[in-house]
């Protein structure tokens, strides 16, 4: 079951060094306006004045500065014919384009697209009679023109290959680029036009970096924020359902969580404390596991298993948990008269808990389908059906989620199971205002609920409300002065507070209370990445990437730590062989993911930095850090 975020996703934006892209956009407010279209007149290109041919003075002209002799009416010479020297090849090429350059652009301004475009092709091709260096500047000149008749006509393949061609000529072509993120928009070629934009960007990043240095003005960027929003949004659903349908392609069952993310779940439940009281009475691993070899009944062994799947989870560990209670399931699971010999309480208590393995495996479907035959069985157990929300939840089916808890209030409304999770939905939608409610009532009933008073604390950080967090975070430590969690919520406030080294105090104690708690690891090291370093110096990011992967290695599952360490290593790459290593981490988290709201923050990241990497390679730079 989802645990709501707190600091580490909440302030993600704002708490680290942003990547080369999002620098680009916070530059921008330098500029003394928005980004601009480019006008139809600007979008066509006139050869400058080196690029116009010259007509070279004559071989045997004097180079000195003495003027010459003027004729006179009575000269020798008043009959002789004036010469003009003869052009060379390359001057006679370079004439005729400039002639039918003028043609072109008269049938663009009277909007007969493409015979302009034929007229472009016709200078090119008399271009292409020279060599390189003779026609370059020409060359890309023209075909810009054509590019852009294409692209009036509606012509977008064509306009495109001669935006490739001028790219390959001049990578910081701005007019090319320009019109091909803009022909890549209207074939809704959705990552190419946002690479595209990366690349516009870098390129102006490059071009104004001293500028930037200085602190100087710098004109307008080309394309604006909210085009990279645009495309994200077009980009990012489908990428989710790709992903997601990957990983449900996965091999099953899948990894568990964390240890400490399922303890953390079970004690959310109310009859945590039942069962394992329980599994202690039943005695140890070594003598449970004596007594499933001596008995010879089927049906007591898997009594006996289920047992001992208990007693590993009380030891926490919850593979084997897992194990024992599939076999002792496998055993029951298409014989009723099995099921009859060790009673319906036994065989609830296994379906019980092969629901809950299935939940932390993320076998939705098989964990609602034990649920609900548990419920069947016992329609007044309230717990059950918290659980089986808890599922939908999971399986983003919040409506449903909504209905069994409000089903499991009816039944009782003293139900402090079904008020703490639903709190837990309500919080995920963003809805404060109910889960305070919701969290009030249940601390109203069950003072002593530590995981309550947490959550209700979180809810007032929400809210800006410092005052009432610290009175229940106060409360929270009276239940348990040595809890991971107090700590890390702790360590929140101070954040908030704007008190970074009393945060990283209560994120250090946190790690060292539960060293197995991913949360406190990131908050640490976001900490870092804020505390005001010594003049002349930079913040620790080695520290803060050492805290992210430590996270990453306590809970393989914790997605918001790929998220942040990839932000802090792409910041930091010094080359794009380290660049391209950050969307290998994104895709290491991504195979970890389990739903498709946590792939969406994993994913964003990836497309990001796969549109950086390739705009930079695209624009022949060798890496993404412009200091």
């Amino acid at each position: 079951m989802k645990k709501p975020n707190t600091l580490v996703m909440s302030l993600t934006a704002s708490l680290l060094l942003a990547s080369i892209l999002f620098l680009t956009y916070r530059l921008s407010s330098q500029s003394s306006a928005p980004s601009k279209k480019l006008s139809d007149d600007e979008d066509i290109d006139a050869p400058t004045d080196d690029q116009k041919s010259k007509i070279p003075e004559s071989p045997n002209k004097s180079a000195s500065s003495t003027p010459a002799t003027p004729r006179t009416k009575n000269s020798n010479n008043d009959n002789a014919k004036s010469t003009t020297p003869e052009l060379s090849i390359t001057e006679k090429v370079h004439k005729q384009v400039e002639e039918i350059d003028k043609r072109g652009k008269q049938l663009y301004k009277a909007k007969d697209y493409l015979p302009a475009a034929a007229c472009f092709t016709e200078a090119l091709d008399l271009l292409s009679s020279l060599t390189p260096e003779q026609s370059h500047r020409q060359v890309v000149t023209i075909t810009n023109n054509r590019s852009a008749m294409y692209e009036k006509a509606g012509i977008a393949d064509l306009a495109l290959d001669d935006c490739e061609r001028i790219l390959e000529m001049d990578k910081g072509h701005l007019k090319a680029r320009l019109r091909r993120l803009r022909v890549l928009e209207g074939k809704q070629m959705w990552m190419p036009a946002l690479v595209e934009v990366c690349a516009l960007q870098l390129n102006y990043l490059n071009e104004n970096r001293d500028k930037i240095r200085m602190g100087s003005s710098i004109p307008e960027p080309p394309v604006s924020q909210s085009k990279i929003e645009d495309l994200l949004g077009h980009i990012l659903p489908l990428e989710v359902d790709d992903q997601y349908s990957r990983i449900q392609s996965l091999p099953k069952p899948r990894p568990l969580p964390s240890n400490h993310t399922i303890f953390q779940l079970l004690q959310s439940f109310s009859g945590y404390n039942s069962w394992m009281s329980q599994a202690a009475r039943d005695g140890n691993v070594i003598t449970l596991t004596k007594q499933i070899e001596e008995v010879t009944s089927d049906a007591d062994k898997a009594v006996l298993l289920h047992k001992r799947g208990v007693r590993y989870a009380y030891d926490g560990d919850f593979k084997k948990t897992c194990v024992d209670i599939d076999a002792a399931y496998s055993m029951i699971e298409n014989d009723e008269s099995m099921k009859s010999l060790m009673g319906s309480d036994d065989y609830m208590k296994i379906l019980e808990w092969v629901g809950m393995c299935r939940h932390l495996r993320y076998d939705l479907k098989g964990a609602d389908k034990c649920y609900r035959e548990c419920s069947s069985l016992n329609p007044s157990n309230v717990e059950l059906l918290v659980k089986r929300a808890g599922v939908k939840m999971d399986d983003g089916n919040k409506e449903e989620s909504l209905k069994l808890f409000k089903d499991a209030l009816e039944l009782d409304p003293s139900a402090t199971d079904a008020l703490l999770h639903r709190a837990n939905l309500y919080m995920l939608q963003q809805d404060t205002t109910k889960a305070k409610e919701d969290l009030e009532q249940c601390l109203k009933l069950q003072p002593n609920n530590l995981i309550a008073r947490l959550r209700l604390a979180t809810v007032y950080m929400t809210l800006q409300d410092l005052a009432n967090a610290k009175k229940h975070l106060d409360l929270a430590e009276e239940l348990d002065e040595n809890s991971s969690e107090v700590h890390s919520y702790r360590g929140e406030m101070h954040f908030a507070m704007g008190e970074v080294n009393e945060a990283k105090k209560e994120f250090d104690k946190a790690i060292k209370a539960d060293p197995l708690n991913p949360t406190p690891y990131v908050n640490a090291a976001l900490a870092v990445m804020n505390t005001v370093p010594v003049p002349g110096t930079a913040p620790d990011v080695k520290e803060a990437i050492l805290l992210f992967e430590k996270a990453i290695e306590v809970d393989p599952q914790f997605h918001a730590a790929y998220v942040q360490l990839g932000q802090l290593k792409l910041s930091a790459a010094q080359n794009l062989t380290q660049a391209r290593s950050v969307i290998s981490l994104y895709d290491e988290g991504i195979h970890m993911c389990r739903t498709k709201e946590e792939l969406k923050d994993i994913c964003s990241m990836r497309i990001l930095t796969v549109a950086q990497v390739d705009a930079a390679s695209s624009l022949g730079m060798e890496t993404l850090n412009m200091q």
